[in-house]
């Protein structure tokens, strides 16, 4: 089931070549109008851009560093079941 978002409405230019790709998603019947294909475009867009930030946070982790805090995070756990 899809859920419906509240929409706003937004003007943006767009060069004469991007709206006729834009165009042409709609006359394939790929999107049934030039509005769904634009906010297709600008969600797929974000999706990337919000992957990619999380593979550079992901990158600074220093592995050891990670391993040990798990590790200890497994011990506590594991000490304060060995108390019950």
């Amino acid at each position: 089931m899809e859920v419906l978002l509240p929409k706003a409405k937004l003007a943006i230019t767009l060069a004469t070549l991007t709206l006729r790709r834009v165009d042409r998603l709609v006359r394939d019947a790929r999107y049934p109008n030039r509005s769904q294909a634009i906010e297709a475009a600008i969600d797929a867009q974000l999706d990337r851009l919000e992957h990619r930030r999380l593979i550079e946070e992901y990158a600074k982790l220093d592995p050891a560093e990670e391993r040990a805090m798990a590790e200890e995070s497994l011990a506590a756990d594991l000490a304060e079941r060995l108390e019950y």
